[in-house]
Formats: structure tokens, C-alpha cells, sequence
């Protein structure tokens, strides 16, 4: 069981989730999964720095972390040809502590470049044209790739690392399951949905499986709970909104009727142990091996404290029940 910690790049500023992430590896975590989007969900979120420079600077000033993106999509607002290259030389800066988490992509972030966000069948037909292209360029030499809705003409990654980033594929469905099986290195989810899991593994799906686990820590529960009502009630609408709403002001609206009590019942908030470990007891049972602590409290530092001292070492210790 390794732990990581959620750099929230749609709640703070690039030198903060540096420091955050400093402070994750003193802390005692094993990686830090860093979100990849252009919008925040919210507006009071407020920020939304360029993940891809913020990655070689954490490297630079951690010595044993690993590093994850939570997710990039390298199929729209990223063409995969550049993610290959950026993620080749981040396994090289980081010494092979890169992880390439991928996803198809949700609208708020890919409708940015104006190619407009297409239907699902559609983007997983584009996704899987990205994922080959990026093995294809891991390869080394040159290669040009003629696919459906991607293109690739003539292009080399010339700075390889010795061994490839591992791919990590986001999946909600059977669908998106099928192509981490078929193209990736391990899973990524948002809930601790079993189905999915073993769906993934019966597909032939094998490696790590990333699954975000809702926390807020604060004094006190109702703290807790007020600040992930603020910031995080986003994530209460579900995969199926999450991925289509295209700005921030659309998820305030969609979220205008979300209450103290319905985030309760899903984040751990506050500072219980008991209750934290109870709802990422929830991840293990359904196979997830990597546990991402997505923490909507209002004090990264105290949760990092927490973590270190109380919440650590039982966190590590849960088996599926």
C-alpha cells in the first residue's frame, strides 16, 4: 500500500504547491498526484498554474517522492506527441520517479483550444489513438501515425529515459476500462467502485490502481465540512457532470443545492482517525492499492501533521475486509 498526497492546482498558486509538495515527502508520503487542468471547478478555487512547469521544480526539490499527474489529457488540449515528450523528461529530471496519469479529459479544460469537446464513444476513440502514439514515440526513432482523428507525421522523442514512465489510465466505465487494460500500466479512478476494478483486471489489467480518497482534515468536523462545501462540492455531481460542464460558473450552479450534511456523508472531515481510515477502507475493499488523500480542509499543514503523526501508519496498515 503506498499513500499519496493531492496537489490541487485549481486551489493554490505554483509556489505553494511546491512548497505543499516539499512538505508531503518530510511528511512521510510516498508520491504527490498533481492535477492537470486550464479552469479551477470553482471560481473560489481562484487558480490554475501550468502543471507541466511545475513538475520539474518539485523534483528538483525532493529527493524520493514520487510524482503523478491526476490526470493529463493528451488527446485534445495537449496534442500526445508533446505529453510523450514532456513526460520522457520528467522520468529523466525526477530518476524514474514519474508517473503518467492519463484521461480522456473533461470539457471545463479541453473546449479551451476550440476544437470543441466531442461525445464520449468519441473521445475514447481519440484517447486510445493518443496512448499509442506516445508508446509508439517511447520507442525511439522516428515514426508517423495515421489514425482517425490523431496524427502524428515524422517526429522523434530524442531524450528517452532507460525506462519508460509507467501509464496510469483514468476509467469510470467499461469502456475506459478496456483501454487502460489494453494501453496502460495501471489504474486510475475517482470512487471505490470494485466493479471497475475487476473489470479492469479481467480485461488483463494489471499494476498499481490509483483511487482518490475524499478527506478533510480541521480541528473540527463542521471546519472541515465547510471548507470542502466551498472548494470541493464539485465533486459531488458525479463523473457524468463532471466530465461535461464546460466553466466554473456552470459547476456553481450545479452545485448551488449541495449541503454540510451530503458532504459529510462522503469526505472524511475533521480530525477522527477512525473516520478517515473508514472511508479509505472503502478504496482498499475494492482493490485500489495507491491511496490519493484529496484533503478539502482549509490547513494543508495541519493535515500534513496529521498524517504524519496520527493517520500515517494505520492508513498503511488497512487490508480489504
Amino acid at each position: 500500500m503506498q499513500i499519496g498526497y493531492k496537489l490541487a492546482t485549481e486551489a493554490f498558486g505554483p509556489k505553494e504547491l511546491i512548497r505543499q509538495a516539499v512538505l508531503a515527502e518530510q511528511s512521510g508520503f510516498d508520491f504527490v498526484e498533481i492535477s492537470d487542468h486550464y479552469h479551477p471547478w470553482l471560481e473560489v478555487q481562484g487558480h490554475s498554474p501550468f502543471t507541466w512547469s511545475i513538475l520539474p521544480a518539485i523534483a528538483a526539490k525532493t529527493e524520493r517522492i514520487g510524482l503523478v499527474t491526476g490526470v493529463t489529457c493528451p488527446s485534445v488540449r495537449y496534442h500526445p506527441a508533446i505529453i510523450a515528450q514532456a513526460a520522457a523528461t520528467m522520468a529523466i529530471l525526477s530518476d524514474g520517479r514519474f508517473t503518467l496519469g492519463v484521461g480522456a479529459g473533461e470539457r471545463l479544460n479541453e473546449h479551451v483550444v476550440g476544437l470543441g469537446f466531442p461525445a464520449r464513444h468519441i473521445r475514447h476513440e481519440r484517447f486510445r489513438e493518443a496512448l499509442e502514439i506516445i508508446r509508439l514515440l517511447w520507442q525511439g526513432g522516428y515514426h508517423s501515425y495515421e489514425g482517425k482523428h490523431l496524427r502524428l507525421e515524422d517526429a522523434r522523442v530524442f531524450d528517452l529515459p532507460d525506462e519508460p514512465p509507467v501509464i496510469a489510465v483514468a476509467a469510470s466505465g467499461p469502456e475506459s476500462a478496456r483501454i487502460a487494460a489494453d494501453l496502460g500500466d495501471g489504474l486510475f479512478a475517482t470512487e471505490p467502485d470494485g466493479d471497475l476494478v475487476s473489470t479492469w483486471q479481467q480485461l488483463g489489467g494489471s499494476g498499481p490502481a490509483y483511487g482518490e480518497v475524499p478527506v478533510a482534515w480541521a480541528p473540527d468536523e463542521d471546519s472541515a465540512a465547510q471548507s470542502a462545501l466551498e472548494e470541493n462540492r464539485f465533486a459531488l455531481t458525479g463523473w457524468k457532470v463532471m466530465s461535461e460542464l464546460p466553466n466554473p460558473v456552470n459547476f456553481e450552479a450545479a452545485t448551488s443545492t449541495v449541503t454540510v450534511e451530503q458532504i459529510k456523508e462522503q469526505f472524511a472531515c475533521g480530525p477522527d482517525v477512525n473516520r478517515h481510515l473508514e472511508v479509505a477502507q472503502q478504496f482498499v475493499n475494492a482493490g485500489f492499492d495507491r491511496l490519493v488523500t484529496l484533503n478539502a480542509g482549509p490547513d494543508p499543514d495541519g493535515f500534513m501533521d496529521f498524517f504524519a503523526t496520527e493517520l500515517g501508519k494505520p492508513l498503511r496498515a488497512l487490508t480489504p475486509q
